[in-house]
């Protein structure tokens, strides 16, 4: 009786992997350290970029892990050149945890259903605003003034992903 391995990733497969994790890092990245816009809110003031566009299209095409690093390592690595270096730490943990949440949608949901898409952007949303509410009560000692970075957190990822949702259900129909 011979019993079978389970089946290894082959060398293709892992190159495939590696390259678009290398990918998905450094167009969040881009996208975020080229498409922003300071806002002047109270507080630590705040930001719109289009770093979570790339991030949940990632995300959507090549599950969670992907996702965790390219939101993780690519905004993290947009907050230390754009002179954010306190967030970095707090951004390695949210923005990971916001692009893990939609990879996993990826993952469960293959034939690319919208609805069931939107369950994890929501959720993504919410440990996005909740994620930075917190560390800017905590940073500042002030619970009121950052109510005012709601919206523009809302509005940040709410546009990525409507924004990501039809280009990553047409390149899934590619790769």
């Amino acid at each position: 009786m011979t019993t079978q391995k389970p089946e290894a990733k082959t060398t293709p497969s892992i190159v495939k992997l590696i390259v678009a994790n290398g990918l998905g890092i450094a167009l969040v990245f881009v996208a975020a350290i080229f498409v922003h816009i300071r806002v002047p809110i109270a507080g630590a003031g705040g930001m719109i970029h289009l770093g979570d566009l790339p991030l949940f299209v990632f995300a959507l095409l090549y599950g969670r892990k992907t996702g965790a690093l390219a939101g993780a390592f690519g905004l993290t690595l947009f907050d230390l050149m754009a002179g954010w270096t306190l967030w970095a730490p707090f951004t390695f943990a949210i923005a990971g945890a916001a692009g893990w949440l939609v990879g996993l949608a990826g993952e469960k949901n293959p034939e690319g259903k919208a609805g069931k898409y939107a369950y994890s952007i929501i959720a993504a949303n919410l440990v996005t605003i909740a994620g930075y509410y917190a560390v800017e009560g905590l940073l500042y000692g002030n619970w009121l003034a950052p109510v005012a970075s709601v919206p523009v957190n809302f509005l940040q990822v709410t546009v990525a992903a409507v924004l990501a949702l039809p280009i990553a259900n047409r390149l899934k129909k590619l790769i």
